[in-house]
């Protein structure tokens, strides 16, 4: 399970991304880019965080530890921006706490990326849809002499209106907006990397997400929406096994 800490002190609000993260100390002496609850794009977004980070982690992509974080509205109170104040008031309780790689920058074409690394990025991004990896927002860092992935509250679109199965399963994925299409090919490490993409891999992940970010939520009813978190588990394990046995219709 993902470890769980408690934040000692809001240190500053990192303004690049529009669900206004901040960075934050807990009583485990780390430092952790937090994203919060009560963010615009809600729960939904952490739970994506949490099934391709630790999807993504699992087949060897370098993706920043994750943790759950208690956060008590107090520790706010001292931001002078009243929408901070306001975001952590209303994510009091559990958020999202994402590893801080100290010195990362951003990351430019310049930096040389492995093959096998760039076509594993590429392919977990065209299993989960994920639609926020262009070049005009890379969502990629350099730490370490290292490429890591960060950044996958875009993830999985299918949670947002729980519609076909089929239709998430074999939609096709825009390569072409993908930063590192033309570094990577997806389909050298397809058959290493789905062989990893198993029932039991799938099932431990999702036991790592909060049940109560897992729930519908009553101020966006929807009838197709799962009724539980245990029920959600499934429709989550359900879309993507379907969407990793439709391959043929995603790979380029």
């Amino acid at each position: 399970m993902l470890p769980r800490v408690v934040a000692t002190a809001y240190l500053t609000p990192l303004r690049e991304g529009g669900s206004l993260p901040g960075l934050v100390e807990a009583d485990d002496l780390g430092t952790y880019v937090v994203k919060f609850t009560g963010a615009g794009q809600g729960p939904k977004a952490l739970v994506a965080e949490i099934v391709v980070g630790e999807l993504g982690r699992a087949l060897g992509v370098a993706i920043p530890e994750l943790a759950l974080i208690e956060v008590d509205p107090e520790i706010g109170r001292r931001e002078p921006d009243q929408e901070v104040q306001d975001l952590v008031t209303a994510s009091a309780g559990t958020n999202l706490a994402v590893d801080f790689l100290p010195g990362s920058v951003g990351y430019d074409a310049a930096f040389e990326v492995p093959d096998r690394v760039a076509a594993s990025v590429v392919w977990l991004d065209a299993f989960v849809a994920n639609v926020d990896r262009s070049a005009r927002n890379t969502n990629l860092l350099i730490w370490h002499r290292q490429l890591w992935a960060i950044d996958h509250g875009a993830c999985l679109r299918f949670h947002h209106a729980w519609g076909s199965v089929a239709a998430f399963a074999g939609s096709a994925y825009n390569y072409s907006d993908h930063v590192l299409a033309e570094r990577g090919d997806p389909r050298t490490v397809h058959e290493e990397l789905s062989r990893g993409v198993t029932a039991d891999l799938l099932a431990d992940v999702l036991d790592q997400v909060p049940d109560a970010w897992l729930r519908p939520d009553p101020t966006r009813p929807d009838a197709r929406a799962p009724a539980d978190a245990d029920a959600a588990r499934s429709a989550y394990g359900e879309y993507l096994t379907a969407r990793l046995a439709a391959a043929d219709r995603w790979l380029p």
